[in-house]
């Protein structure tokens, strides 16, 4: 296998890996509000959501895309992903679990899935497009 194809099929490795840490905390603390707390599903899943996109967006940034961007611009163009992609999955596994009567885990696992992979083709080609690998991290190498 070719140098950058053996980069870049790491690249989705760590990507994958560092996803699955965000969805444990997000599964982690949908159960919390949801088992414990009984706060509606929405709820529940916004909030997980948040926990979850912020220590994922941070561990990606470094180690994954070992990006030197703009913070405040890649989270900005982050935010504006999750400003589409919160609203569909919120409304529609609300509309899943409560209307349909589907089992609320199966929805935030199929959202975490959907969420997998179009957050690692958003970050790739929007957030980081010309930044990868331009961090201290990336210079070392």
């Amino acid at each position: 296998m070719p140098k950058k194809q053996h980069k870049e099929l790491w690249r989705t490795i760590k990507f994958g890996l560092f996803s699955i840490s965000a969805g444990a905390i997000e599964l982690l603390s949908f159960t919390l509000f949801n088992e414990l707390l009984h706060w509606p599903y929405w709820a529940s899943y916004l909030t997980a959501l948040v926990l979850s996109v912020l220590w994922n967006f941070t561990l990606n940034r470094r180690f994954t895309f070992k990006s030197a961007s703009n913070v405040p611009l890649a989270m900005l163009k982050v935010f504006g992903y999750y400003c589409v992609f919160t609203p569909v999955t919120t409304i529609m596994g609300n509309y899943l679990a409560e209307t349909l009567g589907w089992n609320e885990y199966l929805v935030t696992g199929l959202n975490m899935l959907l969420n997998l992979v179009t957050e690692f083709l958003f970050q790739k080609y929007v957030v980081f497009r010309n930044t990868i690998d331009t961090n201290e991290l990336a210079q070392e190498e």
